[in-house]
């Protein structure tokens, strides 16, 4: 079998949803391309913009890391790579070292932070006792951390590492669970009237998870291919196996599922968002709609 591309080989992948067949560097330049072109597509940065990446060393940070580099090198943007370290015994510092080897060999300005270093406790400490799920803990943790960190770099936007299966997992998820709010904040670039919050960009928004593994593994990139302990019982994972199982005989529902949701996306954005945030947490200042945001409402209980 020869490359759809440059007609050579050796071919390394079939991409069933496309039915393309490519070689390795064939393989990477579309990948390349692909993220590239989904950059300039939805605006997703602007010449000057200071993008904060969340690194946590795994595979999808990696390739999205690789691929903004590009645009630093060619003095478009500036890119700060940021590291936190949830406190997850036998699990996480594996994941810090290749951060920061990869970060340093991309001559990327690089941050470490923790949980215990803003919130004072860890999340194997905070599941000792828990009264939500670990995933939710982090989901919110990490959220409220990426966003005081942009603020104290001077970043003009966040970059996230998700990839197509992990948008069509929170699609699916919020649909299931009836909750309406939530899906009219996915996309691929969060929009908000509060200047308090930084927007948030999904650069692989459009690529498979398998397909960020190949990118990173032809790519030779160190990564972090550890799974998180805490993830494998969260209803997440469920979701994501229901999906891979429903992949195998229909190999374009997860594009399917994400075009059929932006085409409804702004009905559901006008009949149910709510206001944005109009007040500030009372206990660490950030925006909330409530007298306490979620992050220091978890706190409390703890």
């Amino acid at each position: 079998m020869k490359c759809d591309s440059c007609g050579s080989g050796p071919v390394i992948i079939h991409r069933k949803h496309s039915g393309q067949v490519l070689c390795k560097d064939c393989f990477i330049q579309r990948m390349q391309k692909k993220v590239l072109k989904d950059i300039r597509k939805y605006k997703l940065v602007r010449k000057g913009d200071k993008i904060l990446l969340g690194l946590s060393g795994g595979k999808d940070s990696v390739m999205t890391m690789d691929i903004l580099s590009n645009l630093q090198e060619r003095g478009i943007v500036e890119l700060v790579a940021v590291t936190i370290d949830e406190g997850i015994a036998g699990y996480r510092a594996e994941g810090v070292e290749i951060a920061t080897e990869i970060a340093r060999e991309m001559n990327i300005q690089h941050k470490v932070v923790s949980f215990n270093e803003y919130l004072g406790v860890t999340l194997d400490e905070m599941m000792k006792n828990p009264h939500s799920g670990a995933c939710t803990y982090c989901g919110v943790f990490r959220r409220w951390i990426l966003n005081r960190v942009a603020r104290e770099v001077g970043a003009t936007k966040i970059a996230t590492g998700h990839n197509l299966d992990d948008e069509v997992q929170s699609i699916l998820m919020n649909y299931l669970e009836g909750n309406l709010d939530n899906l009219t904040r996915i996309g691929v670039k969060s929009q908000s009237n509060d200047p308090r919050f930084t927007v948030k960009i999904k650069p692989l928004r459009e690529v498979p998870e398998k397909e960020v593994a190949l990118y990173v593994l032809a790519r030779e990139l160190p990564v972090h291919l550890a799974e998180c302990p805490y993830s494998g019982d969260s209803f997440r994972a469920e979701v994501g196996h229901f999906l891979k199982e429903i992949s195998l005989k229909h190999p374009t529902i997860m594009y399917s599922t994400l075009r059929g949701f932006d085409r409804i996306k702004p009905v559901l954005k006008k009949e149910y968002s709510r206001k944005s945030p109009h007040t500030r947490c009372e206990v660490c200042g950030e925006p909330a709609a409530t007298p306490l945001c979620k992050a220091c409402s978890f706190l409390k209980m703890m």
